[in-house]
């Protein structure tokens, strides 16, 4: 008999960013990389896509994210299909940091700079989908 109480498991990662016009950030994250559930609380905009939600904050005196040099990424997201996501996205609109490629750590990945300024990773476990091929 195992005594142990069971360990409570995350159950979705949020990210916070400081952006100048949360309702123009979170259209970006609607019409370019396909996010949803846009909701608007005054001052606050979140944007989900299944269960990973972006809170937008209206902060128009923040520190631009370009003046934070590496420290502009702000979460790396996975997708069980990361070349599908891909597709999806409107590349005319998206700032494309790096395409799909597959790297050493096993993971398969593209960049994309907001218009912001923040950088966030997207990408694959490639142990749990070992049919990609980079």
């Amino acid at each position: 008999m195992n005594d142990t109480p069971a360990r409570p498991e995350i159950t979705a990662m949020n990210f916070v960013l400081a952006v100048p016009d949360a309702m123009a950030t979170a259209r970006w994250w609607v019409d370019v990389m396909k996010f949803d559930d846009l909701r608007d609380l005054g001052g606050w905009v979140f944007v989900k896509r299944g269960r990973c939600m972006i809170m937008l904050g209206s902060c128009p005196d923040a520190i631009p994210p370009g003046d934070l040099g590496d420290h502009q990424y702000f979460g790396y997201i996975e997708f069980d299909d990361i070349d599908a996501y891909y597709a999806e996205i409107d590349h005319d609109r998206a700032d494309i940091l790096s395409a799909p490629e597959s790297k050493e750590w096993d993971m398969r990945e593209f960049g994309v700079r907001t218009p912001d300024g923040h950088r966030v990773m997207f990408g694959q476990d490639l142990t749990s989908h070992p049919h990609v091929k980079g």
